[in-house]
């Protein structure tokens, strides 16, 4: 395993990713005309499930044995999820698209040159941290979407308790997406250190695969939690 094989794997996934969310975009926009003017959710929610299923099985089976096959069909529908997502909130909101791709690509690219000056570092204790967080965050996602699901009315607004106001003004979804995009920041950083660790410790090729689709996940997790936070702003103005 080495940082220039996991780069360039890392590169073609997001490769098959794009095209993919190419397709996903047209898919949804293809709906659209004068006397239909809502966009196909379909490719959202083929993706997103997709994707699911592929990650878990992706997850669970590395351990045995790696499969590029796998990894690339998850791209695929990864993209397909990414494209339909994007193209319905730029129907909304046009040019949030570009914004949510800046900040995403801005966080990046921060994190890894902190991460790359020995600036930023995972630690166990910063990992128990974060772990903790990310199953707050998960329950949290889960009860809101229990409570859209059955239209309770604690959860107005089209996010659900994420377009709650605090202070009358203040979103409760952009709190919470800055957290986790912090969260996700620190995810990269732990991607970062799986690459560096398996280079170190001169771990077989095929695990820069794996390194490549903790990357990939990251990154869209990132750049969908961008995307939901400039869409609960621009929706609550």
């Amino acid at each position: 395993m080495t940082v220039e094989d996991t780069v360039f794997k890392t590169i073609g996934l997001f490769a098959v990713l794009v095209v993919a969310a190419v397709a996903g975009w047209i898919w949804t926009m293809s709906t659209v005309t004068p006397q239909n003017p809502n966009p196909n959710i379909l490719p959202w929610i083929v993706g997103a499930l997709g994707g699911f299923v592929l990650a878990m099985v992706v997850i669970f089976t590395s351990r045995k044995k790696i499969r590029p096959a796998l990894i690339f069909a998850y791209a695929a529908f990864e993209g397909l999820f990414v494209g339909g997502i994007s193209a319905f909130f730029e129907f909304l909101y046009p040019g949030i698209v570009f914004q949510a791709t800046l900040a995403t690509l801005a966080v990046v690219g921060v994190t890894l040159a902190l991460f790359a000056s020995g600036k930023v570092r995972a630690s166990k204790k910063a990992t128990k941290v974060f772990m903790i967080a990310m199953i707050g965050y998960l329950v949290f996602g889960l009860v809101n979407l229990g409570l859209m699901i059955f239209n309770v009315p604690i959860a107005g607004g089209a996010f659900g308790l994420y377009s709650y106001k605090l202070f009358g003004w203040l979103p409760l979804g952009v709190v919470i997406g800055i957290a986790v995009v912090i969260m996700a920041a620190y995810s990269l950083v732990l991607d970062f250190d799986q690459v560096q660790q398996g280079v170190r410790n001169r771990a077989p090729r095929s695990f820069a695969w794996l390194a490549a689709f903790g990357i990939m996940v990251t990154v869209v997790w990132l750049y969908v939690e961008i995307l939901r936070i400039l869409a609960i702003l621009r929706g609550s103005n």
